[in-house]
């Protein structure tokens, strides 16, 4: 399993500059003020790198909703108990979740990676089954999986990824499910940045003021008892992390390696992104942050990313739900790029200066 994770890693090239280059030069030939459309100029250029095509078009897309269950829930740090992630798979295997809703809004496929939700899952077509343990260890006690569980984890999600871009999928969302799963991520997001347990835990589930102090509390135990390197990212993400979280990170690698663009959704895929990124700064230019969610972690994982959210809606629901509406944004800077006339492909007159020269005017 590290293997194939060290080798996914190894397949990660930088941007392709010469489509970005043609894509950006192409922005000033298309009938707008250069610049006025904003991020989506940019946004398209990232896209043209990523993918090596100038005038990218994106076809099928996919969700994958990574799932585990927690030991941690056992400290009351949510408003759900445990046995509400399996009914909550098998929701999403309904198609009756807001993810679904969402997902076939864009014309996105929703697939559910198990890595680690603590029930038996009947088979489905859209469910890939690679439970690494009946949910994670207590990490108020100790840690939460073994190194070695923590490389299967990423590498099923690497695997999860790979199967879907195989499938024809152009463009990636990350999505997960695990109550209690704000925990570990805060426990992760403060063992890696440095940023004190109260900095970057948030409600979760929407839990009150008391539940909300508990909730530091057990972050700030469980990283006094485990005691993460952060210069070891797999000490990081086997003492505190999670199963699901784990496998994001594999999503993030798997794009990157295959030069498909990755929307990552709230906080608990921000945590995953950053356990890619310590794992291979290289993937953080595939990964695009759909939105900035509530959770104050978050806007941490953004800064430490160097990513800006592309849309700001107040959500933390996670199952990939920002990541699903993000998605018409991205589509949209690409059609913009590559369907929007140029100056003379229209026959109008373009602006009377140069663009360089009405930027500085």
């Amino acid at each position: 399993m590290q293997d194939l994770v060290e080798r996914t890693i190894a397949a990660i090239r930088p941007l392709d500059r010469r489509a970005m280059e043609a894509a950006r030069a192409r922005q000033p030939q298309l009938t707008k003020p250069w610049g006025s459309l904003g991020r989506l100029e940019e946004l398209a250029t990232q896209i043209a790198g990523i993918t090596g095509q100038p005038m990218p078009r994106l076809g099928a897309r996919a969700v994958i909703t990574c799932a585990g269950d927690h030991g941690v829930v056992a400290e009351g740090v949510s408003m759900f108990g445990p046995e509400t992630t399996p009914a909550m798979v098998r929701n999403f295997l309904a198609g009756g979740a807001g993810i679904n809703v969402l997902a076939r809004l864009v014309g996105a496929d929703v697939i559910v990676l198990d890595v680690g939700v603590a029930a038996e899952l009947p088979p489905h077509p859209k469910l890939i089954s690679r439970k690494i343990g009946w949910g994670t260890g207590n990490i108020v006690h100790g840690p939460a999986m073994t190194r070695e569980q923590a490389w299967a984890a990423i590498a099923a999600g690497v695997e999860a990824a790979t199967h879907v871009i195989e499938g024809g999928s152009t463009l990636l969302g990350t999505g997960d499910m695990g109550i209690a799963n704000t925990t570990p991520s805060s426990a992760m997001v403060a063992a890696f940045t440095g940023e004190p347990p109260a900095r970057v835990t948030g409600r979760g589930s929407g839990i009150d003021d008391a539940t909300l102090a508990r909730k530091i509390a057990v972050v700030e135990r469980a990283l006094a008892v485990n005691q993460p390197d952060p210069a070891d990212p797999i000490d990081v993400v086997a003492k505190v992390g999670g199963f699901e979280i784990a496998a994001i990170a594999g999503l993030c690698l798997a794009g990157a390696a295959r030069r498909v663009p990755v929307v990552l959704d709230g906080f608990i895929a921000g945590a995953g992104a950053l356990l890619a990124a310590r794992l291979a700064p290289a993937v953080i230019p595939y990964l695009i942050a759909g939105h900035a969610s509530v959770e104050i972690g978050h806007r941490v994982v953004l800064r430490e990313l160097g990513l800006q959210p592309l849309i700001t809606l107040d959500l933390r629901l996670g199952e990939g739900t920002g990541a699903a509406l993000a998605m018409h944004v991205v589509e949209a800077a690409c059609r913009i790029l590559v369907e929007m006339n140029t100056w003379q492909g229209a026959n109008v007159a373009g602006p009377l200066v140069a663009d360089d020269d009405a930027l500085t005017a």
